[in-house]
């Protein structure tokens, strides 16, 4: 599968206004959204799997990849294309060993981090938190958009930006080069999230044909 990391949409069920997390995801994906993850850490595990399930099912019929946040055990379980991993994570060598067939992506907010992710096989890298946020309390500081270019220049690996993406500041990381933008509030909290994501998409689209400085 090839995999356009352009608008990478991350669930989270607090903001998401009364929605399910299903009609979330449904929503995101008809506004344009190029890949899903499903970051739910408080969900008892056999909800996280029902609804990972479900969601497989429609990002399957989709055509897009389906990205577990932490669970290993949950996305092969749910046969998601992937998995996303921090360093309070399984190592991500032996993830790696044991799921040579998953993407795999990991967090990284240091060209150091970055580097060794990508040697120990990551296959992207979600790199942040670019600006700050309320939404990952454990994000630290904020890196800022020149850092990110950094660690973009840094690897050879595809890198998704991450933390506090808004329309707003969204020109100033496409220019950073990155392969990818990941956001979570300012969609799913959104009113609208099908219309949030068809605002993100076609921002992310159009600066990238140049016709914005």
């Amino acid at each position: 599968m090839m995999i356009d990391f352009s608008l990478y949409v991350i669930t989270n069920r607090d903001l998401s206004r009364n929605k399910t997390i299903i009609e979330v995801v449904e929503e995101v994906i008809q506004g344009g959204a190029t890949i899903i993850q499903i970051r739910e850490k408080n969900l008892p595990t056999r909800i996280f799997f029902e609804n990972a399930q479900t969601i497989g099912k429609i990002t399957k019929k989709a055509g897009i990849p389906l990205i577990i946040n932490d669970r290993l055990d949950i996305a092969l379980a749910v046969d998601a294309n992937g998995v996303h991993l921090g360093d309070e994570d399984l190592p991500l060598k032996y993830a790696r060993k044991v799921a040579p067939h998953l993407i795999i992506g990991y967090s990284a907010g240091s060209i150091c981090e970055a580097r060794k992710a990508e040697e120990d096989g990551a296959d992207y890298l979600g790199v942040g938190s670019v600006f700050s946020t309320k939404t990952k309390i454990d994000a630290g500081e904020a890196i800022g958009a020149k850092k990110l270019e950094e660690i973009k220049r840094a690897v050879s690996i595809p890198v998704v930006a991450i933390g506090g993406i808004t329309l707003v500041n969204l020109p100033e990381v496409i220019q950073s080069g990155v392969d990818g933008v990941a956001v979570v509030s300012s969609i799913i909290g959104a009113e609208s999230p099908f219309q949030a994501t068809k605002k993100f998409r076609f921002t992310i689209d159009y600066l990238r044909k140049g016709k914005i400085c």
